[in-house]
């Protein structure tokens, strides 16, 4: 295959579909995989064995040396399970639930705090959507939310508060291209830290996405597939389909729990998370050529390399606090095998994600995609223009930071040949339409990370936030025409909001709240 085409977007709408029709995630990945690599290497089966092969072995070991990306953060997720595990296994777990239920008496406030949490947990979007959904899954299990509730809740606040935070991965990521575009373009009216805050509220997604979760958890707004998640889980107790098999992070065991103490979960995770961004912060000074400052240090920091650091030292904790109970010898080795054993899956599904990935780049997916917009538009359709075809570009290529550094440039390319007036308008769309990609997408590792953290299975994940996520698309798309017609930030901005909240006013005026021992249906 030469140039990009049409083609190269059949690899991941057949996947799409083949999980929508087979609800098999792996399965479905394998399939587009096979496929891409086919018309990446002009059907020959051979040369796409070979490929597949090099792909899969390259996220071990790499040019002659362990692959500190990809393997680290499957190291990180096996750290993550063995200590939530040992936490399990000492009692802690089930001591939290006991403590938060006395503490949260209603099932909103679970929901709630655990939204709370996602907002504070800004640092990274890997780290939220892991860190958020272990602390905050005794909490809503005791109250019955369902997991894939749950994963709805961590996922729509770790990409859209990433992103929009100028002190996070994200951020420092996102300023570091939005300087070079402006000076390219001899915009030198503001630097790009300043041109980042003015961006925050043009994200109309971020903002509105996070927005709509508080609505849907306050008005009860169950609907499409997350209904019959949320049924089971009010009546009926059932939490997640366990005729799907394992979930990743589900970490039962035939041992009988320990007589625990709410230290025993607060503690590990306490330290996880600051040894976590000491680690962030460590890591950034030693990678910043010159003065170190807060933005610098977070662009140049090593996330996977910290969440290795910090799942270590976290583990070590929990291993301590668990083996001064004095267990067996046979206990705390069967339960560390049951927390490696409780992630395999979410790492089967990565493997599969990153190699459809890697085949979909080769494809030339997102050049493709980017070269759809030829700067012939209206300058007032290009927000949103370009906040769907993001939107496109990171639900087919399964990365919104590859979102970014391909089509942000294109966009200020556009901006400038067209209106300049419009270059962070459509910077800020691009954003937002990569988040939306991302949320819809079910090969984006940040969409399996939130199923993992909070124990869903992937495709009940995948299949219930889509409604969600198209909702919030919606109002954001219409106030990016009104951005663009008016060139005022906030009306655009005030347009979604009121439409979001009138979107959620009929979806609460259709729906009925879920009652222990009855059913409704929309």
């Amino acid at each position: 295959m030469t140039e990009p085409s049409f083609i190269s977007l059949i690899p991941p709408l057949l996947t799409l579909l083949m999980i929508i029709i087979t609800r098999r995630v792996i399965l479905s990945l394998g399939a587009g995989i096979v496929i891409g690599g086919l018309i990446l290497n002009d059907w020959s089966v051979v040369s796409t064995i070979d490929q597949i092969t090099e792909t899969a072995v390259s996220l071990f070991y790499v040019d002659g040396a362990v692959n500190d990306w990809e393997f680290f953060i499957m190291l990180f997720l096996l750290f993550l399970g063995m200590m939530a595990a040992l936490i399990t296994f000492s009692g802690g777990s089930r001591a939290f639930g006991e403590w938060a239920l006395s503490k949260v008496k209603t099932r909103i406030g679970a929901q709630l705090a655990t939204l709370v949490f996602g907002i504070l947990v800004f640092i990274d979007d890997y780290f939220n959507s892991l860190t958020v959904g272990q602390v905050s899954r005794p909490l809503t299990d005791r109250h019955k939310v369902s997991r894939a509730k749950l994963a709805y809740i961590v996922d729509s606040a770790a990409a859209p508060i990433c992103v929009i935070a100028p002190l996070s991965s994200w951020g420092a990521y996102i300023i570091t291209i939005i300087a070079g575009i402006l000076a390219d373009h001899g915009l030198g009216q503001y630097g790009a830290l300043e041109a980042f805050i003015y961006m925050i509220p043009m994200n109309f997604y971020a903002l509105t996405a996070i927005l709509f979760v508080f609505l849907v958890i306050v008005w009860k707004l169950n609907f499409g597939p997350m209904r019959t998640h949320e049924s089971k889980a009010i009546q009926k107790g059932v939490l997640f389909d366990s005729s799907r098999g394992a979930i990743p992070g589900d970490h039962k065991t035939d041992i009988n729990e320990g007589k625990g103490s709410v230290i025993d979960l607060l503690l590990p995770i306490a330290v996880l998370i600051v040894s976590t961004v000491v680690f962030m912060i460590i890591t950034g000074i030693q990678g910043t050529e010159g003065e170190a400052t807060a933005l610098t240090v977070f662009a140049e920091t090593d996330v996977a390399s910290s969440l290795v650091y910090g799942g270590l030292i976290g583990l070590g904790t929990a291993l301590l606090l668990t083996v001064r109970k004095k267990p067996s010898v046979k206990g705390v080795l069967s339960t560390l095998g049951k927390g490696i054993q409780s992630m395999l899956p979410a790492i089967y599904i990565l493997i599969f994600a990153w190699t459809m990935v890697t085949v979909i780049d080769g494809l030339g997916t997102g050049e493709y995609l980017a070269g759809v917009l030829d700067g012939t538009v209206p300058a007032y359709w290009l927000p949103a223009l370009l906040f769907l075809l993001a939107g496109f570009m990171a639900f087919s290529t399964g990365t919104s930071w590859g979102t970014f550094i391909l089509l942000l440039p294109i966009a200020g390319e556009i901006a400038a040949a067209l209106d300049i007036t419009m270059m962070l308008p459509v910077l800020a769309a691009v954003l937002a339409g990569a988040i939306f990609g991302d949320h819809c997408s079910p090969i984006s590792d940040t969409t399996i990370l939130s199923s993992t953290g909070a124990g869903s299975h992937h495709i009940d994940h995948v299949l219930t936030q889509l409604p969600y996520a198209l909702v919030v698309a919606a109002v954001s798309f219409l106030g990016y025409l009104v951005l663009g017609l008016t060139g005022s930030t906030l009306l655009g901005l005030t347009v979604s909001i009121v439409l979001l909240i009138l979107a959620a006013l009929m979806l609460r005026g259709f729906i009925k709240p879920i009652e222990s021992g009855s059913e409704s249906s929309i």
